[in-house]
């Protein structure tokens, strides 16, 4: 009887270890969790958007026209001085996919919680909850929003992403999209330090062709998001759509 508890209490000892070894060894293992900044070096910039093998959106002849007219009035206003306005120039979010691409300078959070993976983007306080191992729900019973609904898994130490229900009024790169439009996000560690979001868009009512843009970011160790709050926004748009300044006479 006495060997046999023994045997059992050592049983237990060899469970307990192995538990405290494995989340020692899952504490000390690489996260996508924490805070990050795009990488313009590594590729990640968000001004980027091009597919492989192509240049700009895979858009249908009908909207390619009115898109690249827009473009080049943007590059036109940008030489005179007098930039198109933007959703910046309302003080409201980027919304998805743009939000990905760091708002500029702005860097991002990542937490892992059970059963959710939440982003949290410094500029102007951009949030997404991506909800783990969910059935995603009909389009058409998704209330439109600016970062739409997220589900995720893992696939292996790639974090997959599925995103619908983003508004129409929330544009990437002032390429229009439909209802339909769906994101696959693929997110994961490439290197020490290094993450990477690769999002491939697809919407057959507007694009062509599947269109992936990529962003990589740099880590921030120990990086505490700031409050970010438009709430002292000069700017407005003009009867011609540019971003003018509200100046106060003293």
């Amino acid at each position: 009887m006495k060997a046999w508890v023994r045997l059992l209490a050592l049983a237990c000892c060899l469970v307990l270890l192995s538990v405290v070894f494995s989340a020692a060894q899952d504490a000390s293992e690489p996260t996508i969790g924490g805070a990050w900044t795009v990488s313009f070096a590594a590729g990640g910039n968000p001004g980027a958007g091009a597919r492989t093998g192509g240049s700009g959106p895979p858009l249908r002849p009908e909207y390619r026209a009115v898109w690249e007219e827009r473009q080049a009035a943007a590059r036109e206003a940008d030489l005179r001085g007098e930039p198109l306005a933007t959703a910046a120039t309302f003080c409201l979010p980027q919304g998805m996919p743009a939000m990905m691409g760091g708002g500029g300078p702005f860097p991002m959070e990542i937490l892992l919680s059970p059963g959710q993976v939440t982003i949290i983007q410094e500029a102007y306080n951009q949030v997404r909850r991506i909800y783990l191992d969910t059935p995603q729900m009909a389009p058409e019973d998704v209330e439109p929003g600016f970062y739409g609904r997220s589900v995720g898994h893992w696939e292996g130490d790639t974090l997959v992403v599925d995103t619908i229900g983003v508004r129409e009024s929330v544009e990437y790169q002032n390429v229009p999209h439909s209802p339909a439009m769906r994101l696959t996000e693929r997110i994961r560690l490439i290197g020490p330090g290094l993450l990477e979001d690769q999002i491939t868009i697809e919407d057959p009512d507007v694009l062509e062709e599947p269109w992936t843009v990529t962003f990589r970011y740099n880590r921030l160790p120990g990086y505490e998001v700031m409050e970010y709050v438009c709430e002292d926004n000069r700017e407005y748009a003009d009867e011609t759509g540019a971003t003018r300044l509200r100046i106060e006479s003293r």
